[in-house]
């Protein structure tokens, strides 16, 4: 692990415990997801290495820590809660990804003019990763091409962890507030 000595010794200190590597890089992935704490920051995200909170209160810290370890699952397409998929592969074809639109009335992704991926939320659908529309950026990749069973149970795995990432951001977002009342000071060495 790369993490300075100082915020080991700290959080060591004001939790009784050394978190591990894991809760650490959990806390620090659920913090950078918080829409909060994205705003408030977004000068110093887009142009240097932002400072991130760590907060005093443990059980704040464990319950922040197992948002993220949940992010990371659902990133990694590891979860449990992807094995019920919010989307369906509608109708018959060559399964062609020829020209990709959302219709947002119906909340459908369509592939070409007959197949189309159904139950896509408008916030789903234009969810980003830096700057990336990330459903269409998928198959904007695979354009030409036929989707196979894989490529296209990979796409409503996708669609899941995207509406479940939405749904924990905010509630990453009614905790983020805790984090910066009791933030944990520590000097890092220069």
């Amino acid at each position: 692990p790369n993490f300075s000595p100082s915020l080991l010794h700290a959080l060591k200190e004001t939790h009784d415990r050394t978190p591990t590597p894991e809760e650490v890089f959990h806390y620090l992935y659920a913090v950078l997801y918080s829409p909060t704490y994205r705003a408030k920051y977004a000068q110093f995200l887009k142009t240097d290495f932002p400072r991130v909170p760590f907060t005093e209160d443990q059980k704040l810290f464990t319950k922040i820590t197992h948002i993220g370890k949940r992010l990371v699952d659902l990133h990694l397409l590891k979860s449990p809660e992807l094995d019920r998929p919010i989307a369906r592969f509608q109708e018959h074809g060559n399964n062609k990804v020829e020209k990709q639109r959302y219709d947002e009335k119906a909340k459908r992704v369509y592939i070409n003019k007959a197949q189309y991926f159904e139950g896509v939320q408008p916030e789903v659908w234009e969810y980003q990763i830096w700057g990336y529309q990330v459903l269409d950026k998928w198959l904007k990749d695979r354009k030409d091409r036929s989707l196979n069973l894989e490529d296209i149970r990979h796409y409503c795995r996708v669609v899941t962890a995207l509406a479940k990432t939405i749904e924990i951001q905010s509630e990453i977002d009614i905790l983020y507030p805790q984090v910066e009342k009791d933030i944990l000071v520590f000097h890092p060495e220069g």
